[in-house]
């Protein structure tokens, strides 16, 4: 991939945008390009075809959503499969108007039946139920993945989808109300530490087992997907290891240095009993994951303990 190409990131400022954008600049792209949320709303139409019309772009990178853990799912199902439907709608189709020549769109693992063979293959995508507690966002990334699909049929273009497992790492959302599980942990666990609380209550059992992928990773992928693949089945991108909640939940006490107690609800939904991918595929091409989740929290707890200083949490 050219370092000149000019690179639209949507969603720059997030997680996962951001990480790409590090990524891209620390290779050699200097041509890249993002709008914050108050200089475009993807939701609207007409603003996005203008923008990305205005800005004619070689590549386009979706990594904006609204995403958030089983609470801000569970209680705001209507914006998560509205929103992601319609902001993944609109740049695809302003990409089409305008022929971006290379399009990936990042969706979910939780795009997987709920009770799927582990690991989860590609091919697994619409065999069962999916897990109630986000089928909102499940639908909008289902959609959004079976549109680039359809663009790719009916005009031709080179454009990919890609399946990532749980991500986090720096820059993550670490608000209670709207996070992923590890984030929330690591600022439940920090706060608990600091005002010496004898233990921290956690939903759920601790049983389901989770597949952890740090963003610096995933950016890697993403980049190395754009230079090396080119087929219409979405991929996923995942490390193989997986961790029990349970475990996971120590683990991130120990690194933290929380010695209280752990109690979990188990009135409180686990979500997925279990879900790894199977990133055969991608690891057949030439890329493995580099980042052990030892020290990707590590990192995480860091640029936690950065978000204090600088008021980014919420």
């Amino acid at each position: 991939m050219n370092s000149r190409k000019k690179i639209y990131i949507a969603g720059h400022r997030g997680l996962v945008g951001s990480a790409i954008w590090r990524h891209l600049q620390t290779s050699g792209f200097t041509n890249l390009v993002g709008f914050t949320s108050n200089e475009i709303d993807l939701r609207d139409r007409e603003k996005t075809i203008r923008a990305l019309s205005s800005l004619q772009p070689d590549i386009v990178i979706i990594a904006a959503a609204k995403v958030g853990g089983i609470g801000a799912n569970s209680t705001q199902p209507v914006a998560f499969l509205n929103d992601n439907q319609k902001i993944q709608a609109n740049i695809l189709e302003a990409s089409h108007l305008i022929s971006v020549e290379r399009l990936l769109f990042l969706g979910s693992s939780c795009i997987y039946p709920k009770f799927a063979p582990q690991p989860i293959k590609e091919e697994y995508l619409l065999t069962g139920g999916l897990e109630e507690t986000n089928i909102s966002y499940a639908i909008a990334k289902i959609s959004g993945l079976i549109n680039v699909k359809a663009y790719r049929s009916q005009y031709q273009h080179d454009w990919i989808s890609a399946m990532p497992t749980n991500l986090y790492g720096p820059n993550d959302n670490y608000d209670l109300q709207n996070s992923h599980v590890l984030p929330a942990l690591v600022r439940k666990f920090h706060e608990a530490k600091e005002k010496q609380k004898p233990f921290v209550e956690l939903w759920g059992d601790g049983s389901p087992m989770r597949e952890f992928l740090h963003v610096d990773d995933l950016a890697k992928a993403c980049i190395f997907l754009l230079n090396e693949y080119h087929e219409s089945l979405h991929i996923n991108i995942g490390t193989g290891v997986e961790i029990s909640i349970q475990n996971l939940s120590h683990l991130i006490a120990k690194k933290i240095g929380f010695t209280g107690d752990i109690k979990w609800d188990t009135s409180k939904p686990n979500g997925t009993p279990r879900k790894i991918l199977d990133s055969s595929r991608i690891n057949n091409l030439g890329w493995k994951s580099e980042i052990n989740l030892d020290k990707g929290i590590e990192s995480t707890y860091i640029d936690f303990k950065s978000s204090l200083s600088t008021s980014k949490l919420f």
